[in-house]
């Protein structure tokens, strides 16, 4: 079995799902209506899927306060550096700074306008 999508309740959806459009590149493959305005985004890989919603039925997790360890979405970049910068420009929040992990995979972490953990990652092996 293959992991479809993952989705994240978010206060503005149709905000954030612009945000990931413009600054990411990814697209809006399924969009709905009121009452959750849901948006389920491709990466440009065409391979992840992430869906942004707002269900009043569930709190709003606070994403800001959630450690980045605890929850966050990589995605590959090929340049870790410029990208973070490039985020942080466009209302990203940089979480720490860029590191080199012990296998030689280039990390950087940043917050999304809504909080959520976006960890940019250039691998020095792919993993798969």
């Amino acid at each position: 079995m293959d992991i479809e999508h993952i989705g994240i309740n978010v206060k503005d959806p149709q905000a954030a799902a612009r945000w990931y459009v413009e600054n990411l590149g990814w697209k809006i493959i399924r969009q709905g209506g009121a009452p959750t305005h849901g948006r389920f985004l491709a990466d440009t890989a065409g391979r992840g899927l992430l869906e942004v919603y707002c269900n009043t039925k569930a709190p709003i997790p606070d994403y800001f306060a959630t450690d980045p360890v605890t929850l966050h979405v990589a995605i590959a970049s090929g340049d870790v550096r410029a990208d973070r910068q490039r985020l942080v420009e466009v209302g990203a929040t940089p979480e720490g700074e860029v590191a080199v992990t012990p296998d030689g995979d280039e990390i950087a972490m940043v917050r999304d306008p809504w909080g959520l953990a976006l960890q940019l990652v250039k691998r020095a092996k792919p993993l798969i």
